[in-house]
């Protein structure tokens, strides 16, 4: 129903920084809740950001607070992440997630699965 599509993913060195892009495919991306999740090798996908127009508010996962940043461009109809001071342990495949649903992203953190429309994932790589 919505398309997604990640850009900006890459090779970084621990202390760099990256953008990830989200582009959606809607009319309006106010009408939805838009969040990034990440699944390394071997580990469950978690929530790392979420956005929500609707409801005015940003939230983001505890080992990323202060790091990351979630912003979104209206006219472009893009979700953007914000990236510095990586990690290694941020190294995963990320991903952006909408779902319609008013509320979505105050579970995005217990429900990553929760969200119905996902893109194919950008990868990161943060290296040390």
């Amino acid at each position: 129903e919505v398309q997604l599509v990640e850009s900006g993913g890459g090779l970084v060195q621990a202390g760099g920084s990256l953008r990830l892009s989200c582009a959606a495919s809607v009319f309006n991306l106010d009408d939805y809740d838009i969040g990034w999740f990440r699944q390394a090798p071997g580990k469950e996908r978690e929530g790392v950001s979420c956005i929500s127009s609707r409801a005015g508010s940003l939230d983001y996962a505890d080992s990323v607070k202060g790091r990351f940043t979630i912003s979104i461009d209206d006219a472009r109809n893009t979700v953007y992440l914000q990236m510095n001071s990586l990690k290694p342990e941020d190294t995963a495949r990320y991903y952006c997630a909408a779902d319609p649903t008013l509320g979505a992203c105050v579970v995005f953190l217990k429900a990553p699965t929760f969200f119905a429309s996902w893109g194919q994932g950008a990868q990161v790589t943060v290296s040390s």
